[in-house]
């Protein structure tokens, strides 16, 4: 089994790049998926956030208001670090839970875990490799706009949070960047997968 981090700043483009290795046939795995899961409404996950936070972080039916959250805890490092402690360990652990279902069920695997604060939690060093995803500010400002409603401020305090490009690029064993067509990163994306592919294929028969 080959694990490949994938990551890069918010509205960077991950998810175009998540979508086409799952399509050549890489197993998934989303941190923030995994997160999502964690705190539905009566987790444990869920009730810690409560008390940490307070009512006013639920939305009608009692969901997390991931918005509220996040532009709260961005604006606070003591607060954010706080939400980390909660979430990190957890996904961390249900990760390991699927990489294991994973191998049992597929040795040669290539299991590409997705994850926005790979690099900042570390993480990035248990990866046989690592992709990293880049864009401009001006492009993730005006991509979170559109998707998020998110105004320019709160958008450069997401990314002020976050370790720089420069850090994160000298993690990567693949740099992707997602300033041009969206076609350019398919078929870089598509690309890296083929490398993936080897690799995976060497070691199934060292020295081939």
């Amino acid at each position: 089994m080959l694990i490949v981090g994938l990551t890069g700043g918010v509205a960077s483009g991950k998810s175009v790049v998540s979508r086409v290795l799952r399509e050549e046939g890489a197993y998934l795995i989303d941190a923030d998926q995994i997160a999502r899961e964690l705190v539905e409404p009566g987790t444990p996950t869920w009730k810690e956030l409560v008390r940490a936070f307070g009512n006013e972080i639920l939305q009608e039916d009692r969901s997390i208001h991931r918005k509220k959250l996040a532009a709260r805890v961005f604006s606070d490092p003591e607060q954010r670090s706080i939400l980390e402690r909660m979430i990190h360990p957890r996904i961390k652990e249900e990760m390991s839970h699927r990489l294991k279902a994973i191998s049992q069920k597929d040795p040669e695997a290539i299991v590409v875990i997705d994850a926005p604060l790979l690099i900042e939690t570390g993480n990035h060093r248990e990866m046989d490799k690592v992709i990293v995803v880049t864009s401009t500010e001006e492009q993730q400002i005006e991509r979170l706009r559109e998707r998020e409603g998110m105004d320019p401020e709160e958008t450069k305090r997401i990314i002020a949070s976050q370790i720089s490009t420069e850090e994160k690029i000298k993690a990567a064993d693949f740099v992707i960047r997602n300033e041009g067509s969206l076609e350019d990163v398919e078929r870089k994306a598509k690309e890296i997968f083929r490398e993936l592919r080897k690799i995976v294929n060497q070691k199934r028969t060292p020295g081939a």
